[in-house]
């Protein structure tokens, strides 16, 4: 191992070459300092030129300075292939201006691609992304017209049908840790997340390639505990020091998010009683005890704030594709992190226990929905955002629980008197004739029966065999003027419509504590029976 700067580090990439990034959204475990170098010598030089930019996660605070953004200059990027990417606005504007090759795949997916590529794998194999964008029979993930190499390949074996992402060979990695000893070992006690680090280590120098990883601190030969090291030496090559890094770019050191202490619930951001309130408080009422839950980003990250205020967090189990368990996910530009949790795990190994069903509810934004459920997240009107682990999740979990306002662009409600008012209605609905882009396939889940529900701030609707049905009202709504004029085709409207619990409505608790502990537990049939003999 060899230790240096980060200018010095910038120096290792050349041009034309293949670059993995770690860290995920707002700067957990994001080498800034590398990127931020490599950024100064392009500036200063002109080089490198023509680079391949690849991260599973979006990264950046979705402004024009940080994270993947400050690859955006002419001539630096070549070809970005990440999960999200609207966490760096100017490298989503190339690509829609057609300036450098874009694709997004599934977080998911490229995770364990590099799991795979370190292992000498042709590829992966898998089931998701079938039906949606991602799908070569649609746009194969593309996201600019100049991107015309076809990463994804439709496969048939045993009868079934499957998507394979091809392998690449990665030139350089940019890895992030805490602590890094003289032998290069690295530790990540202060971090959020451990992401794949180690298996893009292992892929990098698989190839050939040079490992580069950024620490906030040096500690001599030895002093690691063996068991805390997650990158080992013999797979780092150059380590920078950079003493002010911070945990995500809004916090410079949360010990709930390193899992270093448990914090009291009363300490947690508290939600607001408005539109995104109400769909976090609304959607809550679907947890069940002992379910496993993932909660995604977006509106549904206050679910978890709902969760810890209703104090239920140790009945119900969430968890988020970063690879944390239990707790709470953090919200906002946090999300991504959790508090309280229980357990991590590498992003791969997360993904893994998703795609094979482990999800028995999640919970995810939606941006528009179509009149057979269909959900598009990821590309709409002059917007392009990626799709992150939205795909492995929305087509594994048992049920699925889509959160969006029901209007978009300048909506505003009051909650009065346990009723909803629709302040100023927003220009766009969320229901649209036709999808762009296809994130979420309700032929996929009608086939697979899975339990979808759309929960907005004025309605519930559920998926059926037909399209939507409509199962709930707010108090306060006009179901006609307020939903079913704004809905640009037909839906059924349930025989037993239901107004939204009143509950949802009210700054007072939701009652979820005593209604999750008269539920019972879930337990193994075969544990079940040795406890009942």
């Amino acid at each position: 191992m060899q230790l240096g700067t980060a200018d010095q580090a910038a120096r290792l990439i050349g041009d034309g070459d293949t670059v993995l990034i770690t860290g995920s959204g707002s700067g957990m475990a994001v080498p800034e300092a590398l990127l931020a170098a490599i950024e100064r010598r392009f500036k200063e030089e002109g080089a490198p030129r023509k680079i391949t930019a690849i991260h599973p996660v979006g990264l950046g605070n979705r402004g024009d300075e940080l994270g993947a953004s400050r690859f955006a200059h002419e001539g630096l990027l070549k070809r970005v292939v990440c999960g999200t990417i609207v966490d760096a606005p100017p490298i989503a504007k190339l690509a829609m201006a057609n300036r450098i090759e874009a694709y997004t795949l599934p977080q998911g997916v490229l995770s364990q691609l590099i799991r795979e590529i370190a292992g000498g794998r042709p590829g992966l194999t898998t089931h998701v992304g079938l039906n949606t964008f991602v799908d070569p029979r649609h746009q194969g993930g593309k996201q600019s017209s100049i991107a015309t190499e076809d990463l994804v390949e439709l496969v048939e074996r045993d009868g079934r049908e499957w998507l394979f992402y091809k392998s690449f060979r990665p030139d350089v990695a940019l890895l992030r840790g805490t602590t890094a000893d003289e032998d290069g070992n690295i530790s990540h006690e202060h971090e959020a997340i451990f992401g794949e680090m180690l298996s893009m280590a292992q892929a990098v120098r698989r190839c050939g390639g040079v490992v580069i990883v950024q620490v906030k601190r040096l500690a001599k030969r030895g002093m690691l505990p063996a068991k805390s090291v997650k990158i080992p030496g013999n797979l780092v090559d150059f380590v920078v020091v950079e003493p002010n890094q911070m945990q995500t770019y809004q916090t410079f050191y949360d010990p709930s998010f390193a899992g270093e202490l448990k914090t009291p619930l009363t300490t947690f951001p508290e939600l607001p009683l408005d539109e995104r309130g109400v769909i976090a408080r609304r959607a809550a009422l679907e947890l069940r005890r002992g379910a496993v839950c993932n909660i995604g980003s977006g509106v549904c990250t206050g679910i978890g704030l709902v969760a810890a205020r209703e104090d239920v967090l140790d009945l119900v189990t969430l968890t988020n594709e970063q690879g944390l368990t239990g707790g709470a996910p953090a919200n906002g530009l946090d999300a991504g992190a959790a508090r309280n949790y229980a357990a991590i795990v590498d992003q791969p190994y997360q993904f893994d226990f998703y795609d094979g069903g482990g999800i028995d509810i999640a919970f995810l934004s939606c941006v528009e929905i179509d009149h057979t459920g269909n959900v598009n997240i990821t590309r709409f009107a002059d917007r392009l955002v990626g799709v992150g682990g939205f795909i492995n999740i929305s087509q594994n979990a048992k049920k699925m629980v889509f959160g969006g306002s029901f209007t978009a662009g300048g909506l505003k409600v009051a909650v009065e008197s346990g009723e909803l008012r629709i302040v100023a209605e927003g220009r766009h609905s969320k229901f649209v004739e036709s999808l762009a882009q296809i994130s979420f396939s309700s032929k996929n889940a009608r086939e697979g029966g899975q339990t979808v529900l759309y929960v907005t701030e004025r309605a519930v609707f559920s998926l059926s065999s037909d399209g939507l049905t409509l199962i709930e009202i707010a108090p306060g709504i006009d179901l006609q003027k307020d939903v079913l004029d704004r809905i640009p085709f037909e839906i059924d409207v349930s025989p037993v419509l239901k107004t939204m619990p009143a509950e949802v409505f009210s700054d007072r608790s939701l009652g979820l504590q005593a209604r999750l502990q008269n539920e019972p537990l879930p337990m193994h049939p075969k544990v079940k029976a040795l406890l009942n003999h």
